[in-house]
């Protein structure tokens, strides 16, 4: 092999699948892409069938192989995904059900039994996460409920990451960042929650063994090389959770530093010592979990965010390219005209913890055409992140930040990152690293193949580009009076409306 070693990290995200070839300082080699396939039977259902993502997993990585002069050259290959969805496995490593979407919303009623039988307070005790349905748990106990014929079949609960690095290595394991989204991970001693699972009649060898990322799994097996292309050679490591792995890429691994990743959903990602105790941070709906650089974090952000301005386009935006509708929204003056956007489309966003809440627009009129509305849609999701950002500071006990970095699909919308910046009236320092996610993922690979010998040594040798947004300074008094007058009293208003618009539609 070439003493100039590749690494590989994959990101299988919520809309695509990528994979991407770096070399040791973080230079892209080779990339490709592929759709994340998604079924969608009914509103509010959606699955993934683990063999389709298994192999748009393979197909991608061999995208990348092909693209190489040598594959040999790949040294170490470590995967990223979205959190909160799993692959149900039997003993012969098979899937038994369908993977559930990390927001497929059919576990709410298991949520809401843990709530009342266990309470919210203890399970954030101890595991640092505010109960929501979309959490690891939640769909093992739907499984448990509603299909209970696969359920008793299944051996091994791995999360989507771990899943395609058992395809690839044949060995499974999770990382703490990953297993911290299950709550069923006792945060503070970073083990499986034995007595929360003993008590839930959750078999205790289903989760798979506990290892921190960049621990080294294995080669490559000789059948996940044909389908991939990887050499044999290659050993994979293990992964993590795909925020955290855009974390660590940025460098943002130390308390004052803030990560602002923009994909389909977005976290305010902040770097902690030790995990936060006051009960508020769960009841807000703030989550905590293990970084893969050794400390804790604790993020908020948004469920869509990217996934608001897909909406819009597909929805509203008759199809038009982002370019044309960044650029109507940009003839429109700040304020969109008295048009603002609840970007509730999912749930609510963390300080509300509010599963029933719904997206909305408010202060309509005749003036306000597509432009306008677009322009509501990113201020509406600058004021939600900062919404979510002010409070969790608080918690931290961040007087203020040194730096916050940017990265993600949606640092491409000019205008958006225009008036992030001005609504927080901050710098914000966008990096030029295309797929952060897969970089931290490259990352976590090297550090299994020996080809670093450890994270800090890694991140000194990554060079990318730093671009600063500024805030427009005109424009900060208009949206700092938009953000405390009108943004913050929106949900509040609609909060009764939205669970009467929820119980309408579960009585059907």
């Amino acid at each position: 092999m070439s003493a100039e070693p590749i690494l590989i990290g994959a990101d299988v995200g919520t809309t695509n699948i990528k994979a991407v070839a770096f070399d040791r300082g973080g230079r892209t080699v080779a990339r490709a892409s592929s759709p994340t396939p998604t079924r969608y039977p009914r509103p509010g259902r959606a699955h993934h069938d683990a063999e389709e993502l298994w192999a748009s997993f393979a197909r991608t990585l061999r995208g990348v192989t092909d693209r190489l002069e040598d594959p040999r050259r790949v040294a170490g290959v470590a995967v990223a995904s979205f959190a909160e969805a799993a692959v149900p496995l039997d003993s012969h490593g098979r899937p038994t059900h369908e993977v559930i979407a990390w927001f497929d919303g059919r576990s709410r009623p298991q949520a809401e039994r843990l709530g009342r039988d266990l309470g919210g307070e203890p399970l954030f005790a101890l595991t640092g996460l505010s109960l929501q349905p979309i959490f690891g748990l939640c769909k093992l106990l739907w499984l448990k409920e509603n299909e209970p014929e696969a359920f008793a079949r299944t051996t091994t609960w791995l999360n989507v990451a771990d899943y395609m690095a058992f395809r690839l290595s044949g060995v499974p394991a999770t990382d703490f960042s990953l297993a911290s989204r299950t709550l069923a991970l006792d945060l503070h001693r970073l083990e499986w929650a034995w007595g929360l699972l003993e008590d839930l009649d959750i078999p205790s060898g289903l989760f798979a063994p506990l290892r921190r990322g960049g621990s080294p799994l294995g080669p490559v097996t000789p059948e996940a090389a044909g389908q991939t292309g990887l050499p044999e050679s290659a050993r994979v490591a293990v992964g993590g959770h795909d925020h955290v792995c855009g974390a660590l890429a940025a460098g943002v691994t130390e308390t004052g530093t803030m990560l602002n990743s923009l994909g389909t959903a977005e976290a305010i990602f902040l770097p902690l010592e030790r995990p936060l105790t006051n009960p508020e941070v769960g009841r807000q709906g703030y989550a905590q979990g293990a970084h893969v650089a050794g400390q804790y974090y604790v993020f908020g952000g948004q469920y869509t965010s990217g996934a608001s301005v897909e909406w819009f386009r597909d929805a509203l935006g008759g199809g038009a390219d982002y370019d044309a509708l960044i650029t109507e929204a940009e003839g429109v003056p700040p304020g969109s005209l008295g048009a603002f956007f609840l970007p509730h489309l999912r749930l609510a966003n963390p300080p509300d913890d509010d599963p029933r809440s719904r997206g909305a627009f408010v202060g309509l009129s005749a003036d306000v055409g597509r432009g306008a509305l677009f322009r509501a849609v990113l201020e509406g999701l600058a004021f939600a992140s900062r919404n979510s950002l002010e409070p969790l500071l608080e918690h931290a006990g961040v007087e203020d930040l040194r730096a916050i970095y940017a990265i993600g699909g949606g640092v491409q919308n000019r205008l958006l990152m225009r008036i992030k910046a001005t609504v927080f009236d901050r710098v914000i320092t966008v990096l030029g690293v295309e797929e952060a996610t897969s970089l931290g993922a490259a990352i976590l690979g090297g550090i299994g193949a020996g080809v670093y010998p450890d994270l800090p040594s890694a991140l000194g040798e990554l060079r990318y580009a730093e671009t600063p947004v500024e805030p427009v300074s005109e424009e900060v008094p208009l949206y700092d009076d938009a953000f405390r007058r009108v943004y913050r009293r929106i949900y509040p208003a609609l909060r009764e409306v939205h669970h009467e618009i929820h119980d309408l539609q579960a009585e059907r």
